[in-house]
């Protein structure tokens, strides 16, 4: 072969062509067979590995939102919560207040109701006494008119029955 020799330089080393070839050719089988045998597996290795770690970033990123939207929600029924508990109170210290009114009103007419009881039951009392002592002084007016009736009394006699009359009244009261 003419060209199986080629000559470098001045140096005079030869390259040789044919060297080059098969080795070249030998590289490219081999790229070839490492591409369907090594690279190609290694190659859908690292695309199922790419796919995979795709999915789980999305499935994260979904998660992450998932979780932002529970946490907001969680967040409203809290609000929500305290707003209702805080109408519950205010509504308990009205109904409290109400009922502390309603208890007072309540209180203050019994009280209204047993004073007037007691100011009827005083006067009823007093008209008792009042007759009571009528009746005594009718009884010791009777009393000292048969006295006098029954002897005839001079002045003295009569300041005197008086002034008994007048004593036996004080201690009936």
């Amino acid at each position: 072969m003419f060209f199986d020799h080629l000559v470098l330089g001045a140096t005079g080393e030869f390259l040789n062509i044919g060297d080059i070839a098969a080795t070249l050719i030998v590289f490219i089988a081999l790229m070839l067979l490492l591409k369907k045998f090594a690279w190609g597996p290694l190659m859908g290795v690292m695309q199922e590995r790419e796919d995979l770690i795709a999915s789980e970033i999305e499935t994260a990123e979904n998660s992450r939102l998932e979780s932002k939207k529970m946490l907001e929600e969680q967040r409203n029924l809290l609000k929500d919560a305290r707003t209702q508990a805080q109408e519950i109170v205010e509504n308990a210290k009205k109904q409290g207040e109400v009922s502390r009114e309603e208890i007072i009103t309540t209180a203050r007419a019994e009280a209204g109701r047993m004073k007037d009881a007691a100011v009827l039951e005083i006067a009823n009392e007093r008209d008792k006494a009042i007759s009571a002592v009528r009746e005594e002084v009718v009884a010791l007016s009777l009393l000292a008119a048969t006295k006098v009736l029954e002897k005839e009394i001079s002045e003295e006699d009569n300041r005197q029955l008086i002034n008994e009359t007048i004593a036996k009244a004080g201690e009936v009261q």
